[in-house]
């Protein structure tokens, strides 16, 4: 039996429980955030845990646990860094070929005279994006030149505070009528995908940012073979183990808009039926690089 360590949100560590389970991997919940460590005498012994899955997304509250927890991940501390970089991924997924949107990289501090002319290179309306955040946090649509200017104004102000550990934005083509699709890649292949849809009231009511958190609703879908491929070029090029590949599509187009190498786990109906097999093969051979 082997014993998971998960630091992701209770959610994700209760559908992956009882999968696993089956599979001989005994799943705990060590949150990592939000709580109070004794570092002298601290909740887990070294050797309590074989692997964990992956590493926390705040990073200094990773280091502690994994100063703690002495276990390799299988996301470790370089592919979450990786994924969080907005810019880099999209830097590095255009040059190795694969499709991405229209996007300019912004490091405060920047004159006006040159956010008005990155706003010029765009058919408004615009999509402002921190740099580092998850889960939507910040992002922002501009349909004029000053209400571009007011967000980049703001997104300064916060850059002001020197415990901004990131102080980037990106600003990309909106895409009106995309559809969105968060989808699975292990060890660079294709696992399962998801459409995230706003429900049509809260389309009415102005929403357009499809994230889960913000009331997304998340159906499996099948994919065609295009985007697969697609996803699992963007996770080989990333070199992350297991990640979320989030995918635009347009009748015209289709583009990679993110990545997350933190991704929800959802329904076990919404992936593969081979999944957990895979997923567990994935995690015995991280522990196996702790022995």
């Amino acid at each position: 039996m082997i014993d998971l360590a998960v630091a992701n949100a209770k959610q994700t560590f209760q559908r992956m429980r009882d999968p696993l389970a089956e599979r001989d991997i005994r799943v705990h919940h060590v949150p990592a955030s939000e709580r109070v460590v004794d570092l002298t005498d601290p909740p887990w012994e070294p050797d309590e845990y074989d692997v964990g899955f992956v590493y926390p997304g705040r990073l200094m509250e990773g280091g502690v646990a994994d100063a703690l927890l002495e276990i390799p991940w299988l996301n470790d501390r370089e592919a979450v860094l990786t994924s969080r970089n907005k810019a880099a991924v999209i830097a590095r997924l255009d040059r190795a070929g694969l499709p991405v949107p229209t996007s300019v990289y912004v490091s405060n501090d920047v004159d006006e005279d040159e956010l008005a002319a990155v706003f010029a290179q765009f058919e408004p309306p615009v999509v402002v994006k921190p740099n580092s955040t998850t889960r939507g946090v910040g992002v922002a649509k501009a349909h004029d030149l000053d209400s571009f200017l007011g967000i980049c104004d703001y997104l300064s102000l916060v850059h002001d505070y020197r415990a901004t550990g990131d102080r980037s934005f990106l600003v990309q083509e909106y895409l009106p009528d995309a559809t969105d699709y968060r989808v699975m890649v292990l060890e660079s292949d294709y696992v399962g995908a998801v459409e995230r849809r706003l429900p049509d009231d809260a389309v009415r009511e102005g929403q357009w940012k499809h994230n889960v958190h913000r009331g997304a609703e998340a159906t499996g879908v099948e994919l065609s073979s295009e985007w697969r491929e697609i996803a699992e070029a963007a996770a080989r090029e990333l070199e992350i183990p297991f990640v979320g590949v989030d995918l635009l599509v347009t009748d015209e187009r289709v583009v990679i808009n993110e990545t997350n190498a933190r991704p929800t786990i959802d329904a076990e109906t919404k992936y593969e039926p081979a999944f957990y097999d895979r997923l567990a093969a994935a995690i015995r051979a991280t522990a196996a690089q702790g022995l």
